[in-house]
C-alpha cells in the first residue's frame, strides 16, 4: 500500500516533531510503568489501545498486533478525536496503522490526526502535507464531497489552507469532472484573498475542455490574462483538445499554428491531443501527417502517442496499418506496454480478425508483457461477438488460472454470448456464478438476458424477469426497458410494449429514439403506418431527434405500402431534416427500385452513395445483383458481383444462392424450379462445381465460404452424401475446411444416426487446431447414449476434457442439458466421477445444482 506523504515512520516521530509543544498532561501518561496499569476493558478496542499507546515502549506491546486486525478507519478516528495522545505518538501511531494489510486512511482518519495535532500548535508546513495527503486519498466522488466539507472546516482548528492544498483539491475536482465545485472553490479563494496562479487556470480550463465547454474555458483565460500570468503550452494544449471535442477542428488546428508564434513550445501531447482528436473524426490523412511533422518541432513520438494511433487506426478499420505501426514502435526502441498491446486486440476483435488477435497476444507474451484483465475481457468479448462462446468460456478458465478475477464487461459479454448461441440457461447460469463472485450485475446485464428471453420466443418470461428485478430492489433503467419494449414490438406484442413505455414514463424515465423506434418498427411490422407517423410526430414535438435507423423504418413501410416514389421523397426529406442516410436506408430504397424492375435508378443510388461517401454493404450488392439477374442481365450481375469481390465485400451465403440463382437461369432451367424452394433440395452436386468453374473462370477463386456455404444447405436438408463430396472436392483444392462446415457435418451425421462418422469429423476437426463446440459434443455423447454405445462414449467424454474447455460448460451442456435431460442418470454420475478423477471439477454452484437436478430425477422415479 502506498503510504501518505505525511506519514513519518513511527521511532522517527520524536525527531520529527518538536516535543517541546507536548502539553504536560500528554508527557505524563507516557510514563507509566507496568507496575502501575490499571484495569482495562478488553471487550472495547478503544479503550484496550489507549492504553497502549500511552506507554512509552508502545510500538513492543504485543497487544498492538492482535489489536491491530479489528481496528477500521472509524475506531482510529475515534481514538484520534477522544484521547489524549502526544503529537508524535500520533503521528507514530497513525503511520504504523497504515502500513497494516488491508487498512486505507480515509477522510476522517486524515482530518482527525489535523484536530489532534492543532491541539500543539502543528507547524502549517506540517498540516499542509497532511491536507494534501488527504485529498490525494479520495478515490471517489463521494470522498471528494467528504474532503471538501473537511477542507472548509480546516479554519476552525486554526489552518487556513494554502494555495497549494486548493490546487490539489482542483485537481481532485477536475479528474471526476466536478465543475460546479470548482467554480465555488474559485469564488472561495477569491473571498479567502487566496490568489489563484497559472496552475490554478490551467487545471480549470483543462477541466472545461474536456467537457467542449469552451465558452466557460475562455472566461477563465481571460481571468488568467487580468492576472496578469501568460498562457503556456499546457492552457494552449487544453484549448486544442476542447475544440477537437467540439468538432471544430479548424479553431483546433489554428490555436495548434498559433502556439510558436505566441512563444509556446508545441510538446508531444499537443500533438498527441490533435491527432487523437483527428483520427476520432475520420481525419486519418491529416492525422498522419501532423504525426510526421513531430520531428519539426524536436518532439519523438512517445509510447502513449503511438498507442493514440494504433487505436485510431483500428477504429477506422486500417487494423494492417495499426499492426505496422506497432512494429515501427519496436524499431524507434520504445517497448510496447499493456495498453498499447491491448488496443490492437481490442481492433481485430472488432472487426472480427479473432486470430490476429491471439497473434497479439502471443507476441505480447513472447516479449514478457504480463496480459492483464482487459486483455482477457476483449478476446472473450471478441469470441462472443463471433459466436465462439465455448472458446470464451475456456478463456475464462485460463484467465482464472492466471491469478486474473473476471469483472462485470467479462461476464456480460459471456452472458451476451450464451444468448446469442440461443442457449438461455447457460446465460442465467452464468449469472449466478456472477453473483456467487461477488460481481453485481449491472443494467448491461439485465438488457442482454431479458434480449436473450425475447429472442427465444419467450417474452412472457422477459416481463416476469423484468418484474423481479424491481421486486428485488435491483436498479433498472430506460435501457432496460428499451429492451424489453423492443422485444415485445419483435414478438408482436406492440400493445403490452406501448402500455410499459407508459409506465416507463410514469416513473419518470426518459424514452429515447431507440424507444420510441422500437414502438414504431413495430407498429410498421403490424401494418398499422398510420400509428407509427403519428408516434414519430409526438417525437419531434418532445424534441427528440429520431436516429437513422427509425427513417429506415418508416421509409421501409412507406415503400411497401405506397411504393419507390414514396420512399424516394421520404429520403429527401430525411436529409433535408439534418438526419443522414446511412446503407441500410439507401439499400431499402434500392430493393424496391430492384423489385419494381427499375434498374437505371438503382444504379444511380448505387453511384449517389458512392458520391456521399457511403459504400455498399454485402445486402447493398446482394440486393443490386439479385435484381439484374431477375432481369436475366446475367453478365452485368457477374461483373456486379466482381466489382463487391474487389471492394473486399465478401460474398455470404445469400450471394451464392443468387449467383446459383443465375447459373441455372443462364443454363436455362425450367423457371419454377429455380424459384421454388425446392431448388435446394433438388441441387445435383454437378451443377455446383459447374458454378464454381464458371466463378473461376470469370477471375473469382471459389473461397472456403463459397464452399461452407453449399456444405450447410446441404447439410441443412440431410444431404450427407452431396454434403461430404463437396467436403472430399475442397480438400482436394487444397483448401482447409472451415469449424462450421465441421460443425455442419457433425451435426448431420449425428440427426442420421451416424455417429462414427461425426466423430471422425471430430477427430479431422481437432488435427487442423480447431475446438470442436460443445454442441457438437452435446449431440454426438447423447446418441451414442441412446443407441448404447457406452464404452465409445466414455472415450469421446475422457477426450473432452483435455481438449481446455471450461468445466462449468462442460457440466451444464454435457452432464445436464444432454444426458439428464434424457434420462442418462448413471451415464451422468460416471462421467461427473471421470472429470473430478481428472481434476476438472465445476464450481460449487454447479456442483451444487447438479446435485439437485440429480436428486430430483431419483425421487420421481
Amino acid at each position: 500500500m502506498r503510504r501518505s506523504t505525511a506519514v513519518i515512520r513511527p521511532r522517527l516521530a520524536a525527531a520529527a516533531y518538536n516535543p517541546t509543544r507536548c502539553s504536560s498532561s500528554s508527557s505524563n501518561s507516557a510514563s507509566i510503568s507496568p507496575q502501575e496499569t490499571p484495569t482495562v476493558d478488553s471487550s472495547d478496542p478503544l479503550s484496550e489501545l489507549s492504553f497502549v499507546l500511552a506507554r512509552s515502549n508502545w510500538l513492543d506491546d504485543p497487544r498492538l498486533p492482535r489489536l491491530a486486525p479489528s481496528l477500521t478507519p472509524h475506531h482510529v478516528a475515534a481514538l484520534l478525536r477522544s484521547r489524549p495522545l502526544e503529537p508524535r505518538v500520533a503521528l507514530g501511531f497513525f503511520d504504523w496503522i497504515s502500513l497494516r494489510p488491508g487498512f486505507r486512511h480515509t477522510v476522517d482518519t486524515y482530518f482527525s490526526l489535523l484536530q489532534t495535532l492543532a491541539r500543539a500548535n502543528l507547524p502549517p508546513r506540517r498540516a499542509e502535507k497532511i491536507v494534501i495527503s488527504m485529498i490525494k486519498s479520495c478515490s471517489s466522488a463521494v470522498e471528494i464531497h467528504s474532503a471538501l466539507q473537511s477542507f472548509k472546516s480546516l479554519h476552525q482548528i486554526g489552518f487556513l489552507p494554502s494555495l497549494r492544498c486548493h490546487n490539489f483539491m482542483m485537481m481532485k475536482f477536475a479528474r471526476f469532472q466536478m465543475i460546479a465545485e470548482m467554480k465555488d472553490l474559485y469564488e472561495q479563494m477569491q473571498k479567502d484573498g487566496i490568489f489563484p496562479n497559472l496552475h490554478t487556470y490551467n487545471t480549470i480550463i483543462n477541466a472545461h475542455c474536456k467537457e467542449g465547454n469552451i465558452i466557460e474555458a475562455k472566461a477563465y483565460l481571460n481571468y488568467l490574462l487580468q492576472a496578469g500570468l501568460d498562457p503556456d503550452t499546457h492552457t494552449y494544449t487544453s484549448f486544442i483538445l476542447g475544440y477537437c471535442e467540439s468538432d471544430d477542428f479548424v479553431r483546433a488546428c489554428r490555436v495548434f499554428l498559433l502556439m510558436p508564434l505566441r512563444g509556446c513550445t508545441r510538446n508531444e501531447f499537443s500533438y498527441t491531443v490533435l491527432v487523437h482528436g483527428l483520427f476520432e473524426a475520420g481525419k486519418v490523412k491529416e492525422g498522419l501527417s501532423l504525426f510526421s511533422l513531430m520531428d519539426n518541432d524536436g518532439c519523438s513520438a512517445d509510447l502513449h502517442l503511438y498507442t493514440v494511433m494504433i487505436g485510431g487506426l483500428c477504429k477506422l478499420g486500417r487494423d494492417v496499418d495499426a499492426k505496422m505501426m506497432l512494429n515501427e514502435i519496436s524499431q524507434k526502441g520504445l517497448v510496447p506496454n499493456v495498453v498499447t498491446y491491448n488496443v490492437l486486440i481490442d481492433g481485430y476483435c472488432k472487426i472480427g480478425k479473432i486470430n490476429d488477435a491471439f497473434g497479439v497476444l502471443d507476441l505480447m507474451e513472447s516479449n514478457g508483457c504480463e496480459p492483464n484483465v482487459r486483455t482477457y475481457t476483449e478476446l472473450i468479448c471478441g469470441l462472443c461477438r463471433n459466436k465462439k462462446v465455448h472458446k470464451a468460456m475456456a478463456l475464462l478458465t485460463k484467465m482464472l488460472e492466471d491469478g486474473l478475477l473476471p469483472n462485470q464487461v467479462t461476464y456480460t459479454s459471456l452472458i451476451q454470448g450464451q444468448c446469442m448461441e440461443g442457449d438461455i440457461n447457460c446465460a442465467f447460469r452464468l449469472l449466478s456464478l456472477m453473483k456467487e463472485k461477488g460481481i453485481v450485475p449491472n443494467e448491461w446485464t439485465y438488457s442482454v438476458l431479458i434480449g436473450g428471453l425475447c429472442k427465444g420466443g419467450k417474452t412472457e418470461e422477459a416481463m416476469a424477469f423484468f418484474r423481479s428485478l424491481s421486486e428485488n430492489g435491483m436498479k433498472v433503467n430506460e435501457v432496460v426497458y428499451t429492451t424489453l419494449i423492443d422485444g415485445l414490438c419483435k414478438a408482436e406484442k406492440v400493445d403490452i410494449a406501448r402500455s410499459l413505455l407508459e409506465e416507463m414514463i410514469s416513473e419518470e424515465y426518459i424514452p429515447d429514439s431507440h424507444t420510441y423506434g422500437a414502438i414504431i418498427n413495430g407498429l410498421c411490422k403490424d401494418k398499422m403506418l398510420q400509428e407509427a407517423r403519428s408516434l414519430f410526430d409526438s417525437m419531434l414535438e418532445k424534441g427528440i431527434q429520431p436516429t437513422v435507423v427509425t427513417y429506415t423504418i418508416l421509409i421501409d413501410q412507406l415503400i411497401t405500402v405506397s411504393g419507390s416514389a414514396e420512399g424516394a421523397m421520404a429520403l429527401e426529406q430525411m436529409i433535408s431534416s439534418g438526419c443522414k442516410p446511412d446503407v441500410f436506408t439507401y439499400t431499402v430504397l434500392m430493393k424496391s427500385y430492384c423489385e419494381e424492375g427499375r434498374l437505371e435508378e438503382a444504379e444511380s443510388l448505387m453511384v449517389q452513395m458512392q458520391s456521399n461517401g457511403i459504400a455498399p454493404n454485402i445486402v447493398t450488392y446482394n440486393t443490386y445483383i439479385d435484381g439484374l439477374v431477375n432481369m436475366g442481365l446475367f453478365d452485368q450481375a457477374f461483373s456486379t458481383f466482381m466489382t463487391m469481390a474487389e471492394a473486399a465485400c465478401e460474398p455470404i451465403d445469400e450471394t451464392y444462392s443468387i449467383l446459383l440463382k443465375l447459373h441455372l437461369k443462364k443454363k436455362q432451367v425450367d423457371g419454377d424450379f429455380v424459384a421454388a424452394n425446392c431448388m435446394w433440395e433438388k441441387l445435383s452436386l454437378d451443377v455446383v462445381v459447374e458454378l464454381f468453374e464458371e466463378m473461376a473462370k470469370q477471375g473469382f477463386t471459389p473461397t472456403v465460404k463459397s464452399y461452407s456455404c453449399f456444405v450447410k444447405r446441404f447439410c441443412k436438408l440431410d444431404r450427407l452424401e452431396e454434403a461430404k463430396s463437396l467436403f472430399f472436392h475442397m480438400q482436394e483444392a487444397c483448401k482447409v475446411p472451415s469449424e462450421n462446415i465441421y460443425t455442419s457435418l457433425i451435426s448431420c451425421c449425428c440427426r442420421l444416426n451416424k455417429y462414427l462418422e461425426a466423430l471422425a469429423f471430430i477427430d479431422s476437426m481437432i488435427s487442423h487446431g480447431f475446438m470442436p463446440c460443445l454442441a457438437s459434443y452435446q449431440v454426438l455423447l447423447s446418441g451414442l447414449c441412446d443407441e448404447g454405445s457406452l464404452d465409445e462414449a466414455k472415450s469421446v467424454f475422457t477426450s473432452l476434457l483435455s481438449r481446455g474447455y471450461n468445466c462449468d460448460e462442460i457440466a451444464w451442456k454435457i452432464l445436464i442439458d444432454a444426458l439428464l435431460r434424457k434420462g442418462h442418470v448413471d451415464m451422468c454420475s460416471y462421467f461427473f466421477t471421470i472429470m473430478e478423477e481428472n481434476h476438472c471439477a465445476p464450481s460449487p454452484e454447479t456442483y451444487d445444482n447438479l446435485t439437485k437436478e440429480l436428486s430430483c430425477i431419483v425421487n420421481d422415479d
